[in-house]
């Protein structure tokens, strides 16, 4: 019988792990995604949308599902979903490794100052009127109705309905990757002077930092939250050399 791997996804490198793994016949994926996306991108396996109503429900779909293992492949900042994992995981007896990016790190030029939350990073904006673009999600950029002063750019992946209550805030609807030099264009054309992001690490995104960095831009960005001590890699290719490990072919 094959055996049966539960992907957390919703990020490129899940996806790119699981078109790897799909050469593999004798595996049998499920890529999961949380749903928050309205239009996901198409995924090389099969897939499921939705919640598993907390730690206990995810250790019945591992044991009802017949799972061999689980790779939790989320966002950095899905901490919430990785610790259900890790405890699920723990209770099941199931193997389980994490798919994490490298954060990424400060260099010379960069005006980055680390913030703990959403709510600290509408606190650093101050009170004195700024342009500020937001690179988050739509529903972490609703926080910053509290300082309606501002002018915002919001991107992101999904429309913002209904959009921010304040009196200036335009709108970019886009999925990365994302170049510096576009990025750079979209920060001339709107004058901003602060960028609010997390520090999701990977090239994708990374467009906004460099144009952040290449104009003398402040950057404030959200810390990545703590995630349980499992084990982990950083690649796609460390991935699937552990599932080669774990299930020689």
């Amino acid at each position: 019988m094959p055996r049966r791997i539960l992907i957390l996804g919703g990020t490129a490198d899940a996806r790119r792990l699981a078109g790897r793994l799909t050469a593999r016949a004798d595996l049998d994926l499920i890529l999961s995604l949380a749903g928050r996306t309205e239009n996901p991108v198409t995924q090389p396996v099969p897939v499921r949308v939705g919640g598993f109503g907390g730690i206990a429900g995810l250790v019945t779909t591992l044991k009802t599902e017949g799972i061999s293992a689980v790779i939790d492949a989320t966002h950095p900042y899905a901490a919430q979903m990785s610790r259900h994992a890790a405890a699920a995981c723990a209770e099941a007896g199931l193997p389980l490794l994490a798919l994490r990016r490298a954060p990424w790190v400060k260099i010379a030029g960069d005006k980055w100052r680390e913030v703990p939350d959403v709510p600290a990073a509408v606190a650093a904006l101050g009170e004195t009127p700024r342009r500020v673009f937001l690179a988050l999600g739509r529903n972490e950029v609703r926080a910053f109705a509290a300082a309606p002063q501002h002018a915002y750019l919001v991107r992101s992946v999904d429309p913002v309905v209904p959009p921010l209550a304040v009196p200036d805030a335009a709108y970019v609807v886009a999925r990365g990757p994302f170049t510096a030099e576009g990025d750079r264009a979209l920060l001339e054309e709107h004058r901003i002077e602060v960028l609010v992001a997390k520090n999701s690490g990977g090239p994708a995104t990374y467009g906004k930092m460099e144009a952040a960095r290449a104009l003398g831009l402040e950057v404030l960005l959200l810390a990545r939250p703590e995630v349980p001590d499992v084990e982990a890699v950083e690649t796609a290719d460390a991935a699937v050399a552990w599932v080669e490990r774990l299930f020689p072919g």
